[in-house]
């Protein structure tokens, strides 16, 4: 069943364009003590449920088809669930509209869009680090105690979840609001929202327990 769910996101991100080729990545929680990742090289739109890797917390692989690597980004996604034992679910992809902020300095910190704010709640930026190296795992670390998007510096986004479905949903809000900020820029510089509408849709983020 989560085989075949991480499979379905994957495929699903790969249609909107969110995980070309063989970039971008996906995990879940089998246990408190495993992981389910996708293999390192297989484009989404290709993957089957058998090609998934059981992985420890520690990062050793103890299941899946011999010769298959998990990705190179593991480090990173078993940052997040040694910090987060409320997540079960890590997305990494290379959304372009997200990343082009990153690219000329735009930060998604401050609040524009209403539905930003309830589904995603602040977005901070990383520093630069090298993609598929420790870097990444050092450049989340600080950020992803208490926030759920990460926008990583010239190379993509992390988004997590209580499941699979949700840390999706939330890479595609975060392309959306990227989409939109770049299409306000084209006219002029958008303006945030007053802070007692920031305090109201911050309260209804918390009633609902996001």
């Amino acid at each position: 069943m989560l085989r075949r769910q991480i499979v379905a996101a994957a495929q699903r991100l790969d249609a909107q364009g969110l995980m070309p080729g063989p970039s971008g990545n996906l995990s879940a929680r089998l246990d408190e003590e495993r992981v389910l990742v996708v293999p390192s090289g297989v484009p989404k739109a290709a993957l089957q449920p058998e090609e998934l890797l059981v992985v420890t917390l520690g990062g050793e692989v103890v299941g899946g088809i011999k010769g298959m690597k998990p990705t190179s980004e593991l480090p990173m996604h078993l940052e997040v669930y040694h910090r987060r034992p409320d997540v079960a679910a890590v997305v990494h992809a290379h959304p372009a509209a997200s990343v082009a902020l990153t690219l000329v300095g735009i930060s998604l910190e401050e609040p524009v869009l209403p539905e930003a704010v309830l589904l995603l709640g602040e977005v901070p930026t990383t520093t630069y680090a090298t993609p598929s190296t420790a870097e990444n795992q050092d450049a989340i670390a600080e950020w992803i105690g208490t926030h759920d998007v990460i926008l990583l510096a010239r190379h993509g986004a992390l988004t997590v979840g209580r499941t699979v479905t949700e840390a999706v949903v939330r890479m595609e809000v975060l392309e959306h609001t990227a989409r939109t900020l770049l299409w306000a820029y084209l006219v002029g510089k958008p303006s945030p929202l007053p802070q007692d509408a920031v305090a109201k849709l911050w309260e209804v983020r918390r009633h609902y327990g996001r």
